[in-house]
Parts: C-alpha cells; structure tokens; sequence
C-alpha cells in the first residue's frame, strides 16, 4: 500500500463533528489571547536592537511589517485548513489530508522541534530572567541550581562555580504542565491574564516613552548600505526582516486548539489572523519608540533586555527595567504553555491515527485533557530543560517551524487542485500565488540559518524515519483498514 496514502476530508470532518473526547470550551478571544501569548516572547525585547543596530537602524520597523508579511501567507493558509479540517494537529492533520501519511509523519515528528524541545529552550531562557528578577530584591539562588552541568559561571569573587541542574526550568516546566492538565478553559484563562499583563508592560513603554522621542533619531531612517549585504540600506531591511521573522513564530500553536473551539470553522482563522495582526501592531509600535528613545547605534553589541535597558535610560522611568523583565518572565510562560498544549495535541491525533501508542490519546476522565502525554512531556522537556544548554537547540525550533509553514503552504495548493468543491468557510485569496510566496518566504528565512542547523534536522528526521518504518506503518489505523477492506 502506497507511502503516501491519503486520509479522506470527509472522514476528517466526521471525526470532528462526532468528537465528544476534548471539551469545547475556546472562543475567538481566547485563541486570539493563545496566538498572542505564543508570539509575543522576550525575542521583542532583545531582537529589535539588535537588528537596527547591525542591519536596518530606525527602519527596522518597515523589516517588521516585511516579517508579517511573510507570516501572513502562512497563517492564510493555515486559516483555510483550519476552517476546513477542525481537528486537534495542526499541520500534521492537514498534511495527513493533503499529501499522505508518511508526509504527514514526517510533519508531526518535525513538530516535536518546534514544540517540546521550543518549550525547554524558553525554559532555561526564563530561568536565566528569574535569576535576574530575583537580585533586584537581592535575592541569590545558587549559581549550581540555575545552570546545566555543562556550563560554569563566574561569581563576583572570581570563582568559578560548575552546573549542577537548572531547578526553575524544572519548576515552570512542571507547574505549566500541571495547569494544562487540569483544563483547556483553566490553561486558556492563566494564558490570558499572563497575555494582559505583558501586552499592559509593552503598551506602557510604547506610550510612556512616545513623549521622550528624538526625531534626530530618525535620520536617516535607512542608513546607507556599509558595502556588506545585508548591513543597511535595502538589503539590511530584508536581512533584519528574517531576523526579526522568528519573534513572529508561535502563531501556528492556535490551530492545534481546534477540537476544543466552540465553532471552530468560524473562529479558527479570527484566532490565527487575529494574533498576527494584533503583534504586528505592537511590535511596529514598540521598535518605533525604542529607535525613537536611543540612536540605533547605541544597541550595537547588546543582548538579552539590554536594548530596552538602554532606550529605557533615555526616559525617567527606570522602574520600567524591572517591568520589562517581569513581562518577559509572563510571556515565557504563556509561551511554554501553548507549546506544551501543541505538543500533546499533535500527538493526541497521532495517537488516534495510530501512528503513535495510545498511550499518547488517553482522555482523563474528569479533566478531558490527554493527561498521560502532559505528563510525558512535563518529564521529558524538564530534564531537557534541566541538563541541557539553550543553545544547542534553539535554531532547531526555528527551522523545524519553517518547514511546517512550507508544507502547509504547498497542502493548500494541493487541496485546491485535487478537491476544489470541498466546503471552506474561509479561503485563501490568490491561489496558488498566495502559497507560492510563503514556501518562497519560509525557504528565504530557512537558508538564512547555519549549516550545523540543516544537519541536526537531517538526523532528527531520519531518527523519525525509522521509527516510521518500524512501528508507525503496521501499527497505522487507516492502512490497517485499507487492508481488511
């Protein structure tokens, strides 16, 4: 039986409209406040300087609407399948739907880097700002408990302390997890109050710091280009467009929600293209006063809040470092939650699919949560999170989402020409032009990354090959059916 057998649309939507197994309890804005929570993270906070100040300078906001752009194409064509195929699995579903089971597979093991090891690096990236939090208020954890066994810090007294584990990683890991399983509703109302509270800090730097603006700042609003491609002028504003692409990522998190939308045909694309519009709004306005507050060149060689730090020193407001820190230590969190949710919700329909043990589709009986995946994964992200480096895996989050976004786009493609009757309650304008420019876009920002990054994915996937080959295609429940029939 052929590798790339496809699972029929109408069964997909039968399974969606006699699914009684997860609760129904999201509406439009609880997926718009899910979208907005997976995108906005401390990447805001740290990308934008240092984006103007190596490639665009004041024009880095025109590189931000470049992003949204390209995020657009595929969050059109994730809004279409999701109005379409309301089923918890995202991209794994539609390309199930679309281009067959082992591409399907392909796209759920890829998830597994977008998602679970996503949450571990935001992890150990938030236990690094809590440490920072915490010395305000002259608060110490020890340097042991706060890093992974292959990293060292130095203490002020020259000492060089090893790594033990990194204990707050572990600590949100699990307490993020927990909230999942006790509910989709409660998990979305914790996500929301974390969402106002970081969207609260970034719009009270936006309008707090509008009346210290220099406008000198913004001369000249596209530096001329150095000789060096990518460092200002226009090449500079795509350069840092593909940089500042990855602050947008998260928004593909909604539609593994959808077996537990209320109408999820309807509001499936308000909560995609909602959360897209709403952080293209903020983070334009954001980059516009940071450059506004400090010359682009101030922030040349800062890194993790520094940047906001210093377009911050140029207003009265120091207080507000502390706020800043305190947004990027809530919005961690309601990033780890939608990763975490993604995660077990992908693997939820990889289990009914049979591709995967049941274990991973197990129902608790009160919560209606797939309890036993959360608490899989709770295990397995905290001990990432605990005795491994951020580094190692952060640009494989990155080109793992890409490649999702690729074979989303070419799955709208394919759907239009093989059944362009099926029913859609939202369409994407301009096909095929529309997928066309996201593949084009996604693979423009996936040859931006480094090599070593192709090889992990090229392993990692190869990993999910054999495993395909070995368990998941006997085990399959559509090929099995395919048989008996």
């Amino acid at each position: 039986m052929s590798l790339f057998i496809k699972k029929p649309l109408a069964q997909l939507i039968a399974q969606a409209e006699g699914s009684k197994e997860l609760h129904r309890t999201l509406g439009p804005g609880n997926l718009v406040a899910l979208g907005v929570g997976a995108i906005i993270g401390a990447g805001l906070f740290s990308i934008t300087g240092l984006a103007a100040a190596n490639n665009a300078g004041p024009a880095i906001t025109i590189s931000f609407i470049v992003a949204a752009f390209g995020c657009a194409f595929a969050g059109l064509c994730y809004a279409e399948f999701a109005s379409m195929i309301p089923i918890a699995g995202s991209a794994y579903t539609y390309s199930y739907a679309t281009m067959g089971e082992f591409i399907a597979w392909i796209i759920g093991w890829d998830l597994v880097l977008e998602y679970a090891l996503g949450a571990a690096t935001v992890a150990i990236s938030w236990s690094g700002y809590l440490v920072k939090f915490l010395e305000y208020y002259n608060l110490h954890l020890p340097p042991e408990l706060t890093i992974s066994p292959f990293q060292t810090v130095t203490l002020v007294d020259g000492t060089v302390v090893n790594g033990f584990m990194n204990l707050p990683a572990v600590f949100v890991v699990v307490a993020v997890s927990l909230v999942l399983i006790k509910g989709t509703k409660e998990s979305a109302l914790t996500n929301a109050i974390i969402v106002a509270l970081k969207v609260g800090v970034v719009l009270t730097f936006v309008i707090l710091g509008w009346a210290y603006i220099n406008p000198d700042n913004y001369v000249p609003y596209i530096p001329e280009n150095n000789g060096t491609f990518g460092e200002f002028g226009f090449s500079g504003i795509i350069r840092a467009a593909a940089i500042v692409f990855f602050a947008y990522i998260g928004f593909d998190a909604v539609s593994t929600a959808a077996q537990e939308t209320k109408n999820p045909k309807r509001d499936m694309p308000i909560g995609i293209l909602g959360s897209l519009v709403v952080c293209t709004i903020l983070y334009i306005l954001f980059a516009h006063v940071m450059l506004g507050l400090a010359n682009y060149k101030e922030f040349a060689g800062k890194d993790g809040i520094a940047p906001v730090a210093v377009a911050i020193a140029h207003t009265p407001y120091g207080f507000l470092q502390q706020a800043v820190i305190l947004a990027i230590l809530a919005g961690y969190c309601s990033v780890i939650l939608v990763m975490l949710m993604g995660q077990s919700r992908v693997f939820y329909s990889m289990s009914m699919d049979g591709l995967l043990p049941k274990f991973f589709s197990d129902v608790h009986s009160k919560f209606k949560t797939p309890w036993k995946s959360n608490l899989l994964f709770m295990v397995f992200v905290s001990l990432f999170a605990a005795f491994v480096p951020a580094s190692v895996v952060g640009e494989m989050v990155s080109i793992g989402t890409l490649f999702a976004f690729v074979l989303v786009c070419i799955g709208i493609w394919v759907l239009r020409v093989k059944q362009p009757d099926a029913p859609r309650t939202f369409k994407v304008p301009m096909v095929p032009l529309i997928p066309i420019l996201g593949v084009a876009t996604c693979l423009f920002m996936m040859a931006f990354l480094p090599g070593d990054t192709w090889i992990r994915l090229i392993v990692w996937m190869g990993i999910g090959v054999v495993i395909y080959f070995l368990y998941s295609r006997h085990k399959s429940v559509l090929r099995n059916r395919g048989r008996q029939e």
